[in-house]
C-alpha cells in the first residue's frame, strides 16, 4: 500500500476519533438548558465532560496537523475556500472552552452558559456543511484555487449535512448523558435521546441517501445502512435500558458516518466541479520522504497517546449523581 493511501487513511480514522469522542461533548453542550432544572443540574452535566472534553479536541489538532504535513495541497485549498466556517468553528471551540473552564470561577453563570450552547452548536452544525461539500465537490480553478463564495458553501445539500451532523451529535450527547448520571437527569436525558434519535434517523438518512444517490460508491452502500442500524440500535438498547450499548451502537453509526464520507470522497481529496481541477492523494500530497518520517513518529507516538486518553476514561468511568 503507497504511503498516500496510508496517510488518507489516518486521517479519516483521526475524524473518526474526533467525531465519536467530540460529538458527544457537543452534545452534552447542546443539552446542558435543555436537560438542566438548577445550578446542581448544570455543574453535574459538565461534570460529565470535565475530564475528557480537552482531551477529545486532541483529536482534531492531530487531523489538521497531519493534513498539513500529509497533503499540503489540501490543507491550502480548504483553509482558503472554507475559510469563515472554520474562523467561526474556531471562535466557537475558543468560546465553549472558556466557557467550560471558568463557569465556576464567575458570580453569574447564564452568560457562560450561552457560550457553551452556542459553542457547541456551532461546530456541530458546521461541520456537517463543511464535509458535505468537500464530498459533493467544489469551484476549484486550475491552480486548485476556491472560486466560490460563502453563498456557494450554504447550499440545501450541506446545510442538510449540517442536520444530520447536528442531530446526531445532540443523540450522542444524550446517550453520554443517559450513560453518565443518574434518576430524574437520567430520566430528561433519555428523553432527549429519543428526540434527537428521531431527528438523526430523518435527517441523516436524507442526507446518506441523497449523498450515495449523487456521488457514493456502492462499497459505501453498506456503511451508510450500517449508520442507520446504529442510531436505531441505539434507540433500541435506550427504551431497554443498555445505556453502555445504546452509547455504542450510535459511536459506530458516527464512525459508519465517517468512513461513508470518505470513502466516497477517495481518491480525491477536494474533488471540484471540473473534475479536471481536483485535488487528490496523489497530486495534493508531500515528498515519500516527509510521509515516511510521518509514518514513523505516528507508529512511536500513537499508542501513547491512545493509552492515556484510554486510562483516562476508565478513571472517570463511575455515574454521577446530582449534588455529588
Amino acid at each position: 500500500m503507497e504511503l498516500t493511501t496510508v496517510w488518507f487513511l489516518l486521517i479519516a480514522v483521526l475524524w473518526i476519533g474526533y467525531f465519536v469522542l467530540e460529538g458527544f461533548d457537543f452534545g452534552v453542550g447542546i443539552l446542558l438548558p435543555l436537560v438542566s432544572r438548577d445550578e446542581s443540574d448544570r455543574r453535574t452535566v459538565l461534570a460529565t465532560i470535565g475530564p475528557v472534553w480537552d482531551g477529545n479536541e486532541v483529536w482534531l489538532l492531530v487531523a489538521g496537523g497531519a493534513t498539513f504535513a500529509a497533503f499540503p495541497e489540501w490543507y491550502a485549498t480548504l483553509f482558503s475556500g472554507f475559510y469563515l466556517p472554520l474562523f467561526l468553528i474556531l471562535v466557537a471551540l475558543i468560546l465553549r472552552g472558556v466557557a467550560i473552564e471558568y463557569r465556576n470561577k464567575s458570580d453569574g453563570t447564564r452568560g457562560w452558559d450561552r457560550s457553551l450552547f452556542f459553542g457547541s452548536l456551532a461546530p456541530a452544525l458546521l461541520w456537517g456543511v463543511a464535509f458535505a461539500n468537500i464530498v459533493r465537490g467544489v469551484p476549484l480553478d486550475a491552480d486548485h484555487e476556491y472560486t466560490g463564495s460563502l453563498l456557494t458553501l450554504l447550499n440545501p445539500y450541506a446545510l442538510l449535512g449540517g442536520l444530520a451532523t447536528l442531530t446526531l451529535f445532540t443523540l450522542h450527547g444524550a446517550l453520554f448523558l443517559a450513560l453518565r448520571t443518574e434518576g430524574e437527569l437520567r430520566t430528561r436525558a433519555v428523553g432527549w435521546v429519543k428526540r434527537a434519535g428521531a431527528a438523526a434517523l430523518a435527517s441523516g438518512g436524507a442526507f446518506l441517501v441523497i449523498t450515495q444517490i449523487t456521488v457514493g460508491k456502492p462499497a459505501t452502500w453498506a456503511t451508510a445502512v450500517l449508520a442507520a442500524l446504529g442510531i436505531a440500535g441505539a434507540l433500541l438498547a435506550t427504551l431497554r435500558g443498555r445505556d453502555g450499548w445504546a452509547f455504542t451502537a450510535n459511536a459506530v453509526a458516527i464512525l459508519a458516518v465517517t468512513v461513508t464520507l470518505f470513502g466516497n470522497l477517495w481518491p480525491n481529496v477536494m474533488p471540484a466541479l471540473d473534475p479536471a481541477n481536483s485535488l487528490t492523494v496523489a497530486n495534493a500530497a508531500s515528498s515519500p520522504y516527509t510521509l515516511t518520517v510521518m509514518s514513523w513518529v505516528a507508529a512511536v507516538f500513537t499508542p501513547v497517546v491512545l493509552a492515556y486518553q484510554g486510562w483516562t476514561y476508565w478513571v472517570f468511568r463511575k455515574r454521577l449523581t446530582t449534588g455529588a
